[in-house]
């Protein structure tokens, strides 16, 4: 069972006053009315289609037909038919639907906007389980203004959707996991909201884990070749008989880089303050070595 299944399965459950259905349906006939005299509604979630068929039992004390056949793609998914040919043009107009986009009415205030959501969520929307692959969350439209108004709803809860043109239809769709999990919370699917922010947490926690240890890794890798390079810098010094050149303090450093030449810049600052007994800090050492980088530089440039 996927993910954006269960999500509906909860959603589909969920009990509201008459003012919130009627939003809630207006939504899901607004996705599959065509103009053609009858309402038909086709979702492969029979929690869906038994919400569906509630809500126009309870609004309009009808009992629409429910039919059951295989899909024509290659998975053959069951697919639920539920369909109203009587009272159509009066149930259209209570739903607000007299073009695409629907009637004021019907997303007057904030309560009314998260019911149509829901709805339109639960035959247009798909979501990914966050724990298989990317975050995305998205509304396949079939009308461009439709989906700019469905934009316009999202946004108004700071949810940052954006509209796409595929094929023939209009995506509008959400990438930010936290604003996925936004779009769960506001539509009601209190569990869904649970498992997706587990889920978020660990990966953000792993990442940033991963993140630390790559960080950690190339200032190992970057400590390993600067030393590297100072050992050839104070060798080339010896070969050209430049060494004696060196103050005392830079010799001393010299040396003792040449005798540790796999740790790193404070751990041989601190050996040289243990060993001699003169206390060195890691930006003298520092300045010291580079005095000797400076100078092997030079002298391969003549």
């Amino acid at each position: 069972m996927s993910f954006t299944f269960e999500v509906k399965d909860e959603v589909s459950k969920l009990n509201y006053m008459e003012a919130e259905s009627i939003s809630e349906l207006s939504a899901i006939v607004n996705s599959f009315y065509e103009f053609d005299g009858k309402i038909k509604i086709v979702t492969e979630n029979n929690s869906v289609a038994r919400r569906i068929y509630t809500l126009f039992k309870e609004i309009y004390h009808i009992y629409p037909s429910v039919a059951v056949r295989k899909g024509y793609n290659y998975s053959k998914k069951i697919l639920y038919v539920v369909e109203v040919k009587s009272k159509t043009d009066y149930i259209l107009k209570s739903l607000g639907i007299i073009n695409k986009v629907p009637e004021e009415f019907i997303w007057a205030d904030e309560d009314l906007i998260r019911a149509y959501l829901r709805g339109l969520f639960l035959v247009s929307a798909s979501v990914n389980d966050p724990k298989k692959s990317r975050y995305h969350l998205e509304f396949n439209l079939n009308n461009l203004d439709y989906a700019k108004f469905v934009q316009k709803l999202l946004n108004g809860f700071n949810l940052n959707s954006k509209v796409l043109h595929r094929d023939n239809r209009y995506m509008v769709y959400i990438k930010e996991a936290e604003k996925i999990g936004d779009l769960l919370r506001i539509i009601g699917a209190t569990k869904a909201v649970l498992y997706y922010e587990d889920i978020r947490i660990y990966r953000d926690h792993k990442n940033m884990t991963n993140r630390l240890n790559n960080c950690e890794q190339a200032n190992v890798d970057r400590a390993v070749e600067t030393a590297s390079e100072q050992v050839k810098n104070i060798e080339y010094l010896k070969e050209k008989d430049v060494f004696e050149l060196l103050s005392d303090k830079e010799k001393e450093a010299a040396e003792y880089r040449l005798k540790y030449q796999d740790v790193s810049l404070l751990e041989l600052s601190q050996i040289i303050s243990v060993e001699t007994g003169n206390k060195i800090t890691k930006s003298g050492l520092y300045h010291r070595l580079n005095k000797i980088t400076n100078l092997a530089k030079r002298l391969k440039e003549k």
